[in-house]
């Protein structure tokens, strides 16, 4: 009888294989969580700590170091993490010999808003975003009576005068009036813009640099207590 050595090889090869599957599952078991690693994309501009992510990587009411890496639930560490209030992004994976890694991507604040005795930041994102005890953002301040409906607004507001190299200079906050219109404040001098409603930006900016070219050239700046920009291109000024 003639012998399939093919089928025999076969036989070998898939014999192995199982082998060797059985062997490494067995010994990723009885593999533990050696370590946590966090890592915070941002630098040094750190709104959360160590301490605080570590508190999010807990299962069963217990940190996940030292247990079975085949316990770990990854996807759920990962949204623990995610739905923090500061954090934008985040994943979460081990590596092969134990780390439990965790790389973090920071929500970025734009504005810092007071309000009625409360204050938090506006992200990049037009989302709210609570202050820090660790860090405290360099960011343009803006009060008045503001809930949650005036953030979109606000956002469209401090998104456009960052986007100007100009009006990211001079402008360094504003505030809310009661009648739902705002004022910005000056990082130089004791002028008042006033910008009326968040609408027509683009042409009120215009005016608004077209006047300061020219009061800035002549030296006239200081003569002007307020700025209005409500009306269409028009820059009305009030003079001391």
């Amino acid at each position: 009888m003639k012998i399939n050595w093919n089928y025999i090889k076969g036989l070998f090869l898939l014999g192995l294989v199982v082998f060797l599957y059985g062997f490494a599952h067995h010994k990723h078991s009885g593999k533990k969580v050696t370590d946590i690693n966090v890592e915070f994309k941002q630098g040094d501009n750190l709104f959360m700590n160590y301490e605080m992510v570590n508190k999010l990587l807990i299962q069963n009411g217990k940190s996940v170091k030292n247990e079975a890496k085949t316990v770990i639930d990854l996807q759920k560490l990962e949204n623990n993490v995610r739905s923090h209030s500061m954090v934008e992004n985040a994943s979460v994976f081990l590596t092969v010999d134990g780390l439990l890694k965790t790389v973090i991507k920071q929500r970025t604040p734009i504005a810092r808003v007071i309000s009625n005795n409360r204050s938090y930041y506006i992200d990049k994102q037009a989302k709210k975003m609570p202050l820090s005890n660790n860090h405290s953002a360099r960011v343009m301040l803006i009060s008045g009576d503001i809930n949650d409906n005036d953030i979109a607004q606000i956002y469209v507001l401090v998104s456009k005068i960052l986007s100007d190299d100009f009006l990211k200079k001079q402008i360094i906050g504003g505030r809310k009036t009661a009648n739902n219109e705002y004022v910005l404040s000056m990082r130089v001098g004791e002028q008042e813009i006033e910008i009326g409603e968040i609408e027509n930006l683009d042409s009120k900016f215009k005016n608004l640099k077209a006047f300061f070219n020219k009061t800035m050239t002549d030296k006239t700046i200081d003569s002007y207590t307020s700025i209005n920009l409500k009306y269409n291109n028009q820059v009305v000024c009030t003079k001391k």
